[in-house]
């Protein structure tokens, strides 16, 4: 299997792409990688890779990097030799299975429509994250489409629950919510009501009505759907959260000897607590509904965030979760037009 990897993008390009290449590598010994970017600032990176690793990297050389500064569309159309986009023609032409790249959000979203192309039937893509909470919950638009449809928030909830069978391999039904304003149904907006009649109406999918934000961390919910935007400020408020927690933690231990002693007897519990709140753990968010397995990793992963990004793209493709979606999705555009016949 091989996957297109973006070797230049985030917060530090080759020097931690390249380590976390090598670490997917050591993990899936049927693993590829066609690593891309420039080639005298890669190359060097990999002289630490064993044989048997190095033999399945090759390298592609790019000239350009996509700027996270640059309009997304712009960048992707006019950079034809960046290290982004030659990623996502690989996936399109079929040589890669999937891509990975810890590049600007919006280039991601651009490449995923204009290069790789939407699946039949898809609206708008999402971006979808498996959240740090009690148990693994999936956020689906965490901030591709700003503004939703009821179809867009429909088509997410497909995708999401396929994810969550699929890659996840979650033993029973998901179940989907909507994020809202309130559980009763008298909340939301137009957008959300309409959505959650269309649900409700679905044979297909275990749907649980509205979540609140509040009981997202609970896990009241496996998939929790909404438009980018919303998802997007969730996504930052959990990630702002659990930055604040570590820091407070952090104050109270050093404000006496005692507190300085109990955190010595708990920092086990404390290690493995701060391992179950890491985003580099997630790897990345899957662009739900472009016609390959194209993974944003965070803009700010090393090496191991980059590996299980990689992870992400592996487990998408092995499982066969593109083919579910399109399954899932023909057969929603069959019950819609069996429905406009009927009307």
């Amino acid at each position: 299997m091989i996957i297109a990897v973006d070797a230049m993008g985030g917060d530090h390009g080759a020097s931690a792409v390249c380590p976390g290449v090598i670490e997917a590598c050591n993990r899936n010994s049927d693993l590829e990688i066609a690593l891309i970017g420039d080639k005298t600032v890669i190359e060097p990176y990999l002289d630490k890779a064993d044989g048997s690793v190095r033999s399945r990297i090759h390298v592609v050389h790019a000239e350009e990097v996509v700027d996270p500064n640059e309009s997304p569309a712009k960048a992707i159309r006019c950079k034809k030799h960046s290290s982004m986009r030659i990623a996502m023609e690989m996936v399109r032409s079929g040589e890669a299975k999937g891509c990975v790249s810890s590049g600007s959000t919006g280039a991601i979203v651009a490449g995923g429509v204009l290069v790789v192309g939407r699946l039949k039937g898809i609206d708008r893509p999402g971006l979808g994250i498996l959240l740090p909470t009690k148990k693994p919950v999936f956020l689906l638009d965490a901030g591709a489409t700003v503004r939703c449809k009821p179809l867009n928030l429909v088509q997410f909830s497909l995708m999401g629950s396929v994810y969550m069978k699929d890659v996840e391999k979650l033993s029973s039904s998901p179940r989907v919510c909507l994020l809202s304003n309130g559980s009763e149904e008298i909340k939301g907006d137009d957008v959300i009501v309409a959505a959650r009649e269309r649900l409700r109406a679905s044979d297909d999918l275990n749907f649980g009505g509205y979540v609140e934000a509040n009981r997202v961390p609970m896990g009241d919910a496996d998939v929790v759907v909404c438009d980018g935007f919303s998802g997007n400020v969730m996504l930052k408020s959990f990630e702002g959260l659990i930055k604040f927690c570590r820091g407070l933690v952090k104050e109270t231990i050093q404000e006496s000897w005692l507190a300085k002693a109990g955190a010595l007897l708990l920092y086990p519990s404390m290690k493995r607590l701060g391992a179950r709140v890491d985003y580099q753990r997630y790897g990345g968010s899957a662009l739900m509904g472009v016609n390959g397995a194209v993974i944003k990793a965070h803009g700010r992963s090393k090496a191991p965030a980059i590996a299980n990004a990689i992870g992400v793209a592996y487990s998408f493709v092995e499982r066969n979760a593109l083919e579910r979606i399109r399954e899932d999705i023909a057969q929603e555009l069959e019950k819609v037009a069996a429905e406009e016949t009927l009307c």
